[in-house]
């Protein structure tokens, strides 16, 4: 089970990190991506870690503003974001896949299995 952390009201040009735990199993076991949504909007997929630490984003989203990292001794995966604006606006969800990299289509989410309830992120003056 996951669960997110780190949420809160920020206002724009802040930063903020996201935390993304596991009560039961490892997360170094796969590969996390980490995707929002915002109201009105369909989910996007914002960044995502491999087993081996390979990181990869949706630059058209987050042009170069976020990161994602493990610690795999706290069994926790962040995202750091930086540079915060109000279209980061949204319920930021971790999920764990199936496959141990991210592949070229993890932002479609398709192999993404394992789903935290997410955590409210407002970028807001």
């Amino acid at each position: 089970d996951l669960v997110e952390s780190g949420g809160n009201l920020v206002q724009p040009g802040g930063s903020l990190r996201l935390s993304c735990s596991a009560s039961r199993g490892t997360l170094a076991w796969f590969a996390i991506g980490w995707f929002r949504q915002a109201p009105g909007k369909e989910r996007e997929g914002v960044a995502c870690i491999s087993t081996s630490a390979d990181t990869s984003y949706n630059e058209e989203s987050v042009k170069g503003r976020f990161t994602v990292s493990r610690d795999s001794a706290r069994n926790t995966v962040y995202l750091h974001m930086y540079n915060l604006e109000p279209e980061d606006t949204a319920v930021y969800s971790c999920s764990a896949s199936s496959h141990p990299a991210c592949g070229m289509s993890w932002t479609a989410a398709k192999d993404f299995i394992n789903w935290g309830p997410g955590t409210q992120v407002t970028v807001s003056s």
